[in-house]
């Protein structure tokens, strides 16, 4: 028997990373997934807590660690995962991102208009099944939730899924923030699965539940950070400037690089040809455009940009209930004064917003408690449930940006 091909990664996160499946290998090595290196896992968080520099690709190999356990731990429970189906839910947490553009979640619907990540990640799949001969066809199935093993779709994306727990695991490591870690191990251990659906053990309630406290904490303190916030409002400011003057400065505006495309002559949808223009796109890219575009003759953009590189953001302020308009007019008012821009020009200078979070959908996704009698409950009716008191309803925040 040949040797297999086998390489042990070193996660700073969980140690000890192995890949041993000439599927995996290749998944690994295709430019489409190495472009991840190049995306930030968190966007601007950076600007708040300054490690938190991982990429997509930290957290897509973090995730299927966590997926190479899961499937271990359901076999020991006496699961039937066959060998096929391993491979196949591997290969499609790998990939459950890799249609994320630069700067990730911040950028997405403006960078490139319409088209959600998780509709890219899939047609991105298939233009990769095609070059891999098919390999990724049950891997397809699977994402997709097409495979009659439904548990193994709700692995890669529900509630409970293992992208979950590697990006809190992974962004509490490297932000710093102890709020976010969660007893991933003991909840990996106590999953199972009952009539084809991913469920928890009875045990397992408190670690559940404390993963859902520290997704929700993480959201309100480094997620949706006010600072975190006006970082990724600002890079999205300077995208939608650029748009608004772009057909009469289009010269002066171009990059060199894919992000003039999509700035440009692309109207949707997304072919294999966009789809590839897309794959050379990177957070680099707009890094390097907002260098640019730094010393642009177009005063708010040029504004926008110098700012942004040099960290002197949006003064954002946070509150319950929305902003008086008068309050808002104000500000406005201010703002054209101070900077000498016009009405509309001070749109991008001075603007309100929602910020929303709900820690736990239970319409959409439900985290099933398994009890040793054979009944089933959702963690928000288990008795005593903290879940249903506080963590199932939306929190709804209003926010202003203003430059000052």
């Amino acid at each position: 028997m040949a040797n297999l091909k086998r390489k042990i990664i070193n996660d700073p996160v969980y140690g000890f990373i192995t890949i041993s499946h000439p599927l995996i290998f290749s998944i690994i090595g295709h430019p489409f997934y190495q472009r991840l290196r190049r995306i930030q896992q968190m966007a601007m968080a950076q600007l708040v807590y300054p490690g938190a520099v991982h990429t997509r690709l930290h957290h897509s190999l973090g995730a299927y660690h966590l997926m190479c356990n899961v499937v271990n731990e359901l076999r020991s429970k006496e699961i039937e995962i066959t060998k096929e189906e391993e491979i196949a839910v591997k290969a499609a947490i790998l990939l459950h991102d890799i249609g994320h553009g630069p700067f990730s979640h911040a950028l997405e619907h403006e960078l490139v208009l319409g088209v959600h990540h998780e509709d890219l990640s899939l047609q991105i799949m298939q233009l990769m099944n095609n070059e891999l001969n098919g390999q990724l066809s049950l891997a397809i199935d699977i994402f997709t939730n097409q495979y009659h093993k439904p548990f193994l779709h709700q692995l890669i994306s529900g509630q409970l899924d293992v992208d979950r727990m590697d990006y809190l695991s992974r962004d509490s490591f490297f932000s710093g923030v102890s709020e976010g870690v969660i007893g991933y191990d003991r909840i990996l251990k106590m999953l199972t699965v009952y009539h084809g659906q991913l469920m928890v053990e009875e045990k397992g309630i408190y670690s559940v539940e404390k993963f859902l406290v520290a997704r929700r904490q993480m959201y309100w303190q480094v997620y949706l950070h006010k600072t975190v916030l006006s970082a990724e409002k600002m890079l999205v400011k300077i995208i939608q400037r650029v748009r608004s003057i772009y057909n009469e400065h289009r010269e002066s505006l171009a990059t060199g690089s894919q992000v003039d495309f999509f700035l440009g002559e692309f109207n949707g949808p997304m072919n294999t040809e966009t789809i590839k223009r897309f794959c050379l796109m990177d957070d680099f890219d707009v890094i390097s455009a907002i260098k640019k575009w730094s010393t642009h003759s177009d005063k708010v953009l040029s504004l926008l940009c110098s700012r942004m590189l040099n960290r002197n953001i949006y003064k954002t302020s946070i509150q319950a209930a929305p902003f008086e308009p008068s309050f808002v007019e104000a500000k406005k008012q201010q703002v054209m004064l101070q900077f000498g821009v016009n009405e509309e020009e001070a749109n991008f200078l001075c603007f309100t917003g929602i910020a929303t979070n709900t820690t736990y959908q239970s319409k959409e996704e439900k985290i099933n408690i398994l009890y040793k009698d054979g009944t089933v409950k959702d963690i928000t009716e288990v008795d005593n449930s903290m879940i249903q008191q506080n963590l199932s309803s939306q929190i709804k925040k209003f926010y202003i940006c203003l430059l000052t």
